[in-house]
């Protein structure tokens, strides 16, 4: 691997393993509106928040961190104008008070916000308008959840940039390919990752240990835990869940994500660190598995784009899944397979929403992938012409980032209408 790409792929783990406090989607709406509510200077008097269907999906059913039990669009917004921080992004909510929340909801109770539905537009959209006498403010973000394409002043424009995709990040994601990664996972300097690697597991555990101790949303992870044992392969279903059912439910305990989704960010992370413990494998082992774990779950997301109606719970577990088969001393041949049978079991469950259940379908799919990990060791697995399979991991992946990308936009585009039905 030459030195450019080996300087990319490094600023791609950078670029998307960040810390973020709750759900990102009802983060990115907060975080625009903080950054509205510092243009215009002064609390709003009235907000609109318009949104692609994918952020009305995502938002719905989630509670807003540091509310307690508080949902929904409008809410995201108010708070981020009352309490929000824009310069923590998406931990914009993390100096949150209790007079905020207070305030929050009393501007609720006036309904100074209302929600308006964008269509025609990128799946991770969000414009958020604010006004005060004769004041206004207006932010608009596109792509990534802080990724912030348009700011005026009274109508004057602050600043602009081209709306597409390629202006969402710094980095070049066309160099992302299966075989660079496991190389690049192989062959990177220690010093260049173990800190962010070593961080996400931490933040990551964190929340999961607090999911399992209490009460919240299904507690997927600990029914787990309760009813299957804890062996490794149920501890590595279990604790991803477990963070979920926290996050998805108010959790304040920030997490490390990865492809702007904290789920996704457990996901690939603590299959990876429970099954290092479990085999005992070196620090620079489980740092390398920690690299291809999350550079094959946002290569995957890279084809999918970052909100579809495809289940970003299947491509971080195919991540991990891929990482507990290098953990396990498999080769490049093994891993592959691994990767192309859990994307023909498990690659059709559909997002829905962020919400409870989410839990329940991160372990699902990590239960996939290391079933698809002990397949592929027994050189077993789905076969070219089965389906969307085809001859390589490479074309396997590519395939269903297609399905997900370009043959799911009905599925999203229904789920979002019967979701928005009484």
């Amino acid at each position: 691997m030459d030195q450019h790409m080996y300087d990319e792929y490094l600023a791609i783990l950078r670029e998307e393993i960040v810390p973020a406090l709750g759900c990102t989607e009802p983060i990115a709406i907060a975080y625009a509106s903080a950054k509205a509510r510092s243009i215009l200077g002064r609390l709003p008097e009235h907000i609109t928040v318009k949104c692609s269907g994918n952020i009305i999906k995502n938002v719905k059913a989630v509670i807003v961190p540091t509310t307690g039990d508080m949902k929904g669009i409008e809410t995201s917004a108010v708070l981020g104008a009352v309490g929000g921080n824009p310069e923590k992004k998406l931990e914009v909510l993390v100096d949150v008070t209790d007079e905020d929340l207070q305030l929050t909801r009393k501007l609720l109770k006036q309904k100074i916000c209302s929600v308006e539905l964008l269509e025609g537009v990128s799946s991770l959209q969000i414009i958020v308008e604010m006004r005060a006498g004769e004041e206004s403010a207006l932010v608009e973000v596109a792509f990534a959840h802080t990724n912030i394409v348009r700011m005026e002043h009274n109508g004057e424009v602050l600043f602009k940039k081209g709306l597409t995709a390629k202006n969402a990040t710094e980095t070049d994601r066309s160099l992302l390919n299966l075989r660079d990664i496991y190389d690049f996972a192989l062959a990177v300097k220690l010093e260049d990752v173990a800190d962010l690697m070593e961080r996400q597991v931490d933040c990551n555990m964190k929340i999961a240990r607090e999911g399992l101790s209490n009460k919240y949303g299904a507690n997927v992870g600990a029914t787990m835990l309760a009813h299957y044992g804890d062996d490794v392969r149920t501890r590595a279903c279990a604790l991803p869940a477990a963070g979920s059912d926290a996050r998805m439910n108010g959790c304040v305990l920030p997490v490390m994500i990865n492809s702007g989704s904290g789920n996704q960010g457990m996901t690939v992370s603590l299959p990876v660190a429970v099954y290092a413990e479990e085999l005992e494998v070196t620090r620079d082992k489980k740092i390398r598995a920690l690299v291809l774990s999350n550079l094959i779950a946002i290569y995957q997301k890279n084809e999918l784009g970052k909100l579809s109606a495809y289940c970003g719970a299947v491509s971080a577990a195919v991540g991990a899944g891929a990482a507990i088969a290098y953990l396990n001393n498999a080769d490049y041949e093994v891993i592959e397979e691994t990767i192309i049978n859990t994307l023909g079991n498990v690659s059709g469950i559909v997002c829905d929403g962020a919400k409870a259940s989410c839990a329940a379908k991160i372990a699902s799919s990590v239960n996939a992938a290391i079933l698809a990990y002990h397949m592929a060791s027994e050189r077993r697995g789905f076969h070219d012409g089965e389906g969307l399979v085809k001859a390589d991991a490479e074309k396997t992946l590519k395939s269903y980032g297609r399905m997900g990308r370009e043959g799911m936009r009905a599925t999203d585009i229904e789920i979002l209408r019967i979701m928005l039905e009484d």
